[in-house]
């Protein structure tokens, strides 16, 4: 089909192309957000910072992310997700350029990253939603598996590249660098999906029909949702927690900086092939035993990283990030089953609001726990905590069989 912009683009080949601008822009945010991790121990021994108060820092960006959820879906429904999206990687990027070149305190830093992270609340819901319609009659679970696993991507490289550079040019240069690579992929992003025709605001008389239709929130069945929710919450909390600070564990078995940042590309990177093999296990098993399995083993492999030496520890964290990843690519495929097909923008907003707000307050919770029991104790009850996923999996198990008998 031809379209407006000039590019010539068949039908089964748009879809693809709208795809892979997602899975960029996937791949930026998510790498914007896990090189927070590279940067704690670091900011924690340039200002001085408690456990708490690194915690804190966690909490700002995710908890910006997670304000900015609903009203980006709901603003794409007018605007429509293009230049939101835009929008909102050139704020997260301009937020850690500020942060490299004039974060002077902790506060200054703190406030930086809350600007950040509220660019960065734009993503997931948005991003979400464009892949949904460009295959709304074709593989959109897979579609979505490959945009989740291209976020793991963008974690693993940009830990790996910014670790590196860290060590070599300090974190403020590295920080400002990283932004200035967000603003490029700001403007390609912008270029690309109007070339696509993909993400533009609603038609008038669309955005009428959205306005007038009942049931806000486009929630199908409600129990279900709600279950899917709080295990997304519990899961999120649970990564965000332990990632948080698994690097002072680390640390204190011997770790360098650089070696902290290889071993959490370890973790992304498991959980890159989490998502994959996750999709072909619960195509086997079905959703609900394979959320079982990961959370199980998320467990298991929390705990067996704080017992075992600094060289098994790290042997571990590939299959652990498996299981720490992997629910999430499930759940998020399973959101679009529960919703309706008009609604889907703003109930990937309801439920990334949730999730994510739960992993934005973790790391402060989880930072007052260790300032009072230690880092080990804090990760054992991290490790513990995910296992409250295994009985809300129940309330979910109807709800999930009802879009299968339609």
């Amino acid at each position: 089909m031809a379209l407006p912009c000039g590019i010539l683009l068949d039908v089964k080949n748009r879809p693809r192309a709208v795809l892979a601008t997602a899975c960029g822009t996937h791949f930026v945010h998510d790498g914007f957000s896990d090189i927070l991790y590279i940067f704690l121990p670091l900011w924690a021994s340039e200002f001085r910072l408690g456990f708490a108060q690194v915690g804190l820092i966690r909490t700002a960006y995710s908890g910006g992310m997670a304000s900015f959820q609903i009203p980006a879906g709901l603003l794409a429904e007018r605007w429509g997700e293009r230049r939101l999206l835009a929008a909102g990687t050139a704020v997260t990027a301009c937020g850690f350029i500020a942060a490299g070149m004039w974060a002077g305190s902790f506060a200054s830093l703190l406030g930086l990253l809350l600007l950040a992270g509220l660019g960065s609340g734009v993503q997931h819901p948005l991003s979400s939603s464009i892949v949904s319609k460009a295959y709304e009659t074709g593989a959109r679970r897979a579609a979505l598996g490959t945009y989740n696993f291209s976020g793991d991507l963008g974690k693993i490289a940009a830990s790996a590249i910014v670790a590196f550079a860290a060590t070599v040019i300090g974190w403020r240069a590295t920080s400002a660098a990283a932004g200035t690579v967000g603003i490029l992929a700001a403007l390609a992003v912008l270029l690309i999906l109007a070339r696509l025709a993909a993400g533009g605001s609603a038609a008038p008389e669309e955005a009428r029909a959205a306005r007038g239709s009942g049931n806000g929130w486009g929630i199908r069945d409600p129990r279900g949702f709600r279950a899917l929710a709080a295990i997304g919450m519990i899961d999120n909390a649970t990564r965000t927690g332990l990632l948080t600070f698994l690097p002072f564990a680390l640390i204190a078995k011997g770790s360098t900086v650089a070696g902290v940042g290889t071993a959490l590309a370890l973790v992304f990177a498991g959980g890159a092939l989490g998502k994959f093999v996750c999709g072909l296990v619960a195509e086997k098993v079905g959703v609900i035993r394979t959320v079982v399995l990961t959370e199980a083993a998320t467990t298991v492999g929390i705990l067996a990283v704080l017992a075992a030496p600094l060289p098994v520890a790290l042997a571990i964290l590939l299959p652990l990030g498996i299981a720490l990843n992997g629910t999430s690519s499930v759940l998020y495929a399973t959101v679009a089953d529960l919703v309706t097909t008009d609604r889907r923008s703003r109930a990937y907003g309801l439920y990334y609001t949730l999730a994510i707000g739960a992993s934005s307050s973790a790391p402060t919770v989880y930072g007052f726990l260790s300032d009072a029991v230690g880092v080990t104790a804090t990760l054992v009850t991290v490790a513990l905590v995910v296992l409250v996923t295994i009985p809300l999996c129940l309330a979910l198990r109807a709800a999930i069989a009802e879009p299968a008998r339609a």
